[in-house]
């Protein structure tokens, strides 16, 4: 039988057997000679046998339970971060090659991470010189762009399609950029740089980034909140997360319009919430929002790319925050991003 195989359990039935043996011969000699008092000395025997018997099945679970705890203690340890934990099991038995599948398990596991650490390391290798390979050529086209500009003044119509090129070249600059910072978050490249942010500069910074392009159409971005309010967070991609939802909103007012920034500190929560009077969204694409290059029919007059609010998605959660979204057509949208404090 495989339960024999163990050599504590063939030890302990050995044991329980010697016992039941002695005692069986004690009674028998006993009996035969027919000792006086024969009865009681059997039942003190039986008392012996059994107290024996279970000092031995007590010592062996006690040894079970700690080698059980020790196991529990290298996983723990292997579940905290420590890969170089191993479960001894050097006898055999079920357990013990219940230890010796999970040494393997753990090796796989092992070997997965770090190929995948290679893997993330190759390709934020390869990101950063696509980011630079396509960077180039649309600086010169740019660059091309402007210096056609110059010399096509006096050419209404041609003015205008450079003025159309530029448009469209912005937007291939501003997709492979988000592109590539959506691709770092996907792979898990993104190293955070976390320190203590004061939300109103974050947001001013988004404001002055914006704020040529609102008054060009006539619409307002305000601030409000308290002015010494801060969190731990990324600076840099924080305001990528709120000025990508301003962008939002830009898109989606008009004249006359207003877009809110507005920061409150709860207890255990920093809640920032970008607001807008534009037109809303409509009720059916409230659940696609956040998917990547959805273009919702309701908004072809727009020059989005689809991947604003993913993107920002995308930094709230790598924040371990939250984003939420609240609309009425007609009325206005506001995001919210919560942050635990």
């Amino acid at each position: 039988m495989k339960i024999f195989a163990n050599r504590k359990i063939k030890m302990l039935f050995c044991g329980i057997f010697i016992c039941v043996f002695i005692f069986t011969l004690v009674s028998a000699v006993l009996v035969v000679f027919k000792v006086k008092n024969a009865a009681l000395y059997v039942t003190i025997s039986s008392l012996c046998m059994s107290v024996t018997i279970v000092i031995l099945c007590l010592k062996y679970f006690v040894e079970q339970h700690k080698m059980m705890e020790d196991a529990i203690l290298q996983m723990r340890e292997y579940l905290s971060g420590n890969k170089d934990v191993s479960i001894e099991c050097n006898d055999e038995g079920e357990l013990f090659r219940l230890f010796h599948e999970v040494n393997s398990l753990v090796s796989i596991l092992n070997a997965h991470a770090e190929n995948e650490k290679s893997a993330k390391k190759f390709l934020k290798h390869t990101l950063s010189d696509i980011s630079h390979q396509l960077k180039t050529p649309l600086a010169a086209l740019n660059i091309y762009n402007g210096i056609l500009q110059d010399e096509a003044k006096d050419y209404s119509t041609i003015s205008e399609f450079l003025k159309l090129s530029e448009q469209e070249l912005d937007r291939i600059e501003t997709l492979v950029s988000n592109l590539l910072k959506i691709t770092k978050l996907d792979a898990g490249t993104l190293v955070l740089e976390k320190s203590l942010e004061n939300i109103f500069e974050l947001t001013e910074k988004v404001k002055k980034y914006f704020l040529f392009r609102a008054e060009q159409e006539g619409k307002e971005i305000v601030l409000s909140g308290d002015e010494t309010a801060a969190f731990l967070c990324d600076g840099s991609w924080i305001i990528e997360a709120i000025g990508n939802l301003v962008k939002n909103a830009l898109d989606h007012t008009g004249k006359g319009d207003l877009i809110r920034i507005e920061w409150r500190i709860f207890a255990s929560i920093v809640q920032i919430t970008v607001r807008d009077n534009g037109s809303g969204i409509d009720p059916e694409d409230l659940h696609h929002i956040f998917k990547r290059f959805y273009r919702s029919r309701f908004s072809k007059d727009t020059q989005g790319i689809g991947l604003g609010l993913s993107l920002t998605k995308a930094i709230v959660e790598v924040h371990d925050g939250t984003i939420e979204v609240d609309s009425t057509l007609g009325v206005g949208t506001s995001f919210t991003l919560n942050f635990l404090t």
